[in-house]
């Protein structure tokens, strides 16, 4: 595990970007798994500019978000393939036509899961996953449990994680309270991992998941069995 600690979100930001950049100059068609929240905002400015200054290339990126909210579909703005588009997607020459992300109106979630973790396979696994991390350890909608779950699936959401996400709503009341998301399976079977986490509050938990105990009840802790895992923590 590389532990980077830096001062600004700015900071975090540029070499969270550097990182998945140089991934994509390594590998032109790479297979970027990729987030939503607050924290991967600006990693995403940071790519979206070297795109227009001509440094890195999307057209031939193929991506995989962590995540859904049930229920929600592309068009309705709290959906995270509309965070997805409007954050990187409508911003860089990526192909949508290989952007994936879990489907939250899917009849049969179960059988979304399972087509979903066929379609990484099928892309030959993910190359570089960014994450971020929940006030509980959470990564994705991976949410404090009896035991690690390895594939996609459907999720009750922690209160914890519905009063943290609110935020993103008019109110606590419409937040979904049930999410698709990709399981440990295909998180830890990325060659590496990059996960990201900015402010004071967030430090207790690192020091948890990363220096702590390996336990479902901390999920983000697994990750210290990841052979390439890179942690970056921004102070502010």
């Amino acid at each position: 595990m590389k532990f980077i600690k830096v001062k600004t979100y700015e900071e975090l930001s540029k070499k969270a970007a550097d990182i998945i950049a140089a991934e994509i100059i390594h590998k032109e068609d790479c297979v970027l798994g990729l987030a939503t929240g607050s924290s991967p905002i600006g990693t995403y400015d940071k790519l979206t500019e070297y795109n227009k200054e001509g440094t890195i290339d999307f057209s031939k990126v193929k991506s995989v978000n962590l995540d859904e909210y049930v229920g929600l579909d592309g068009t309705n703005e709290q959906s995270y393939r509309y965070f997805m588009n409007k954050n990187l997607f409508d911003r860089v020459n990526i192909d949508k036509a290989n952007t994936f992300v879990p489907s939250g109106t899917a009849k049969d979630i179960e059988k979304e899961g399972e087509e979903y973790d066929n379609l990484i396979k099928s892309l030959g696994g993910i190359d570089i996953q960014l994450l971020g991390i929940g006030l509980d350890g959470h990564i994705g909608f991976n949410e404090p449990d009896e035991f690690f779950t390895a594939a996609t699936h459907l999720v009750s959401l922690d209160p914890s994680t519905i009063k943290a996400n609110a935020r993103f709503f008019e109110s606590e009341a419409d937040v979904p309270t049930k999410a698709i998301t990709m399981g440990m399976m295909s998180i830890m079977q990325a060659r590496k991992v990059l996960l990201i986490a900015n402010g004071e509050a967030k430090k207790e938990i690192l020091e948890k998941a990363f220096f702590g105990e390996i336990t479902p009840k901390v999920p983000a802790s697994i990750l210290q069995l990841h052979p390439d895992l890179t942690v970056i923590f921004s102070e502010n």
